[in-house]
């Protein structure tokens, strides 16, 4: 049965800190609009204090958590354990983006390693955490993080990731805007 925190404890930052991958669902408020859920690598994850998590999102095909998060706040990350003993980690909560040159970007950035790619930071005030078994998810051995992505981006340049941005990057499939939406050049 599923335990539920209104903060983040030691043991879940332990958790959390383990796991080389996560997932991020987002929603629009609208009952026809699409759920998105993706997967995230790399070492983008940080516990940044309090209640306060956030990771670094990079240039992808779509970018359906910023603008359902610039729309609505909401945010769900989840943790499976993989390795070791059976856990599932959700936590809840409110999430903002911060985009290169702004304020709350300088703010966040020096917690991270910026590679190559890097659109945006994407954090969340936690307001509930749940934890359950995960009897069910397989065990996995961990080989190595894809290199792809960042070569992609390398290869771009940041002259070729911004046109791609403003090509892919500024509208959900949905049609809601992104914050990259009125930002030129990012």
């Amino acid at each position: 049965m599923g335990k539920f925190f209104d903060s983040i404890t030691p043991d879940h930052i332990e958790f959390i800190q383990k796991q080389r991958m996560f997932f991020v669902a987002t929603a629009p408020l609208s009952a026809d609009g699409h759920i998105n859920m993706s997967p995230k690598g790399l070492d983008s994850f940080r516990y940044l204090g309090g209640n306060t998590v956030g990771y670094l999102d990079l240039t992808g095909s779509g970018n359906e958590t910023s603008a359902h998060v610039a729309e609505n706040s909401r945010i769900t990350l989840m943790f499976c354990a993989f390795e070791g003993p059976p856990n599932i980690m959700r936590l809840y909560g409110r999430g903002q983006v911060a985009l290169p040159g702004t304020p709350e970007w300088d703010v966040l950035a020096p917690h991270f390693e910026i590679i190559p790619g890097a659109r945006q930071i994407i954090t969340a005030e936690i307001s509930k955490v749940q934890t359950s078994c995960g009897f069910a998810v397989p065990l996995y051995d961990f080989v190595e993080d894809r290199p792809t992505l960042v070569r992609w981006a390398e290869t771009k340049g940041e002259d070729g990731l911004n046109e791609y941005r403003q090509k892919k990057n500024v509208c959900s499939i949905d049609g809601l805007p992104t914050p990259l939406a009125g930002v030129e050049g990012r």
